[in-house]
């Protein structure tokens, strides 16, 4: 970084759509603005840096500044934002850090003695190459940014060892490369590990005993990564990365216990009986538990969590078999049927193999609708039928004794609904119609005989639905 000379330049502040055209130049001011008129007024004589960046504010490291950002600050002739300046120095290989923070919509800019602009964002974290004087800029975003903020600053504290203890944070500095930290692991129970920056997309790799590896990228959230995993005590080696292997500024590690849900206790196999719940871990492999059904009755199995998208498989007696993604809602699953006396094989796992996190596994007994089912027969316009679906479409017949408008309604609370209507060549289907996951088909149509199928959108859906049909009598012109 040269130092400062008699270069005719001086600061202009940067801000909103100007940024991506400054970064990494040295910035030019021909020209200001008389805002009285709003016409450009040449100068005559332009100072130098060391001008520039003499008599303006005072910023020290570790301090916060408060300022605030209002139609009578410094005009950026750029993009109409205005700005605020402040000196600093700063010495050789730190890692400074400034962050904006308030009410006000902006943005930080370092530039150095040069007035070169080196970094500009909310957040601005850079390694100073040398020693001198440097000057930082609060803008607002756009021309219509104003309000109040607080500039706080201060040096990241690296560290460079080969080993981090548990509950214990280090920061450190990427440059393009890797970073290898042994973790020891003193007792076995459930933990997070998180590596996090503003500054690239940030990757960990975890390996440890007996073959154990995982790695994440966004789990985090944005761009910051995230391994939560139930560990076994031991050595651990984790490497700190960016997501494309370019990744250069500082980033954060920790490695925290995490308190295990309910009585603390998992359980990855075993076996479950009517009116229990447990917490299993998933880690990417399938688990399997046995559901003794000892009463014939209608049951209801849930597998919910908060990390993972939940999958349930059931199987039993005489080739019973069913399966389920998300019928709980958001990503849990549920299975809800009338199932026999026996020994059932129940799978937990996740939709696509991947992930892992805690889970939640229960099977309660439900009470008998206190409605008549029928799952077959004749559809009678004009009433109401209660049916239970398993996974097979159900058929009903439908009479049409006159030319009429009919509208066939399906709803269900346990499961995304899909009506299906057919015959004297008609061959219609709907899945929503009705709003939500319920189905609605309205056709005019000829007498005759028609099928009525009510499922599923899935197979994997089950429980009680309604089924409706009303008609009204109309006029159908004939084909031409």
């Amino acid at each position: 970084m040269a130092k400062s000379s008699s270069l005719g330049y001086m600061l202009v502040a940067v801000g909103g759509a100007a940024v991506g055209f400054l970064v990494a130049q040295v910035v030019p001011l021909p020209a200001s603005i008389d805002e009285t008129t709003g016409d450009r007024v040449e100068l005559a004589d332009q100072p130098t840096t060391a001008d520039a960046i003499k008599g303006l504010a005072k910023l020290n490291v570790d301090e916060r500044m408060r300022g605030e950002i209002t139609s009578t600050s410094e005009l950026n002739g750029n993009d109409g934002s205005r700005f605020k300046r402040y000196a600093i120095s700063l010495e050789e290989d730190d890692i400074v850090e400034f962050s904006l923070q308030g009410a006000l919509q902006g943005v930080v800019s370092l530039y150095d003695d040069e007035l070169q602009l080196l970094d500009n964002a909310p957040i601005v974290r850079h390694r100073i190459e040398e020693s001198g004087d440097y000057v930082v800029v609060v803008s607002g975003a756009d021309a219509h940014s104003y309000g109040p903020f607080s500039l706080a600053s201060r040096t990241v504290e690296l560290s460079n060892a080969d080993s981090m203890a548990v509950g214990e944070p280090i920061d450190s500095w990427l440059q393009g490369d890797t970073r290898q930290i042994t973790i020891n692991i003193a007792e076995a129970g459930l933990y997070q590990l998180e590596m996090r920056s503003d500054d690239f997309d940030a990757y960990l790799e975890l390996a440890g005993p007996n073959g154990y590896a995982r790695e994440d990228d966004d789990s985090a959230g944005n761009l910051d990564a995230r391994i939560t995993d139930f560990l076994e005590p031991g050595d651990y080696t984790l490497t700190a990365r960016s997501a494309y292997g370019e990744g250069v500024g500082v980033y954060t590690l920790s490695v925290e216990p995490q308190v295990l849900p309910g009585d603390g206790e998992l359980r990855n196999e075993g076996t479950l009986t009517a009116n229990e719940s447990l917490n299993g871990w998933y880690t990417g492999q399938a688990l399997s538990y046995q559901v003794n059904i000892e009463e014939a009755g209608m049951y209801q199995i849930e597998m919910t969590a908060s990390d993972i998208d939940a999958y349930l498989v059931l199987e039993g007696p005489n080739g019973y078999y069913r399966e389920d993604d998300d019928s709980a809602g958001d990503l849990d699953a549920r299975i809800a049927d009338f199932l026999a006396p026996g020994v059932y094989e129940l799978t937990a796992r996740t939709a696509y193999g991947e992930g892992s996190g805690i889970f939640t596994l229960f099977v309660q007994s439900r009470d008998m609708p206190d409605v008549t089912l029928r799952n077959e027969g004749v559809l009678t316009p004009g009433e109401t039928l209660n049916g239970w679906y398993s996974g097979e479409p159900l058929q009903y017949q439908l009479e049409v004794t006159e030319s009429s408008l009919v509208t066939l309604e399906m709803r269900s609370n346990d499961f995304d609904t899909f009506i299906e209507l057919s015959g004297q060549g008609v061959a219609l289907s709907d899945d929503d119609g009705a709003g939500g996951t319920d189905s609605r088909l309205q056709e005019s149509l000829l007498p005759g005989t028609y099928t009525v199928s009510a499922r599923g959108f899935s197979v994997n859906g089950s429980g009680l639905f309604e089924l409706t049909a009303d008609m009204e009598p109309t006029t159908i012109e004939p084909a031409l």
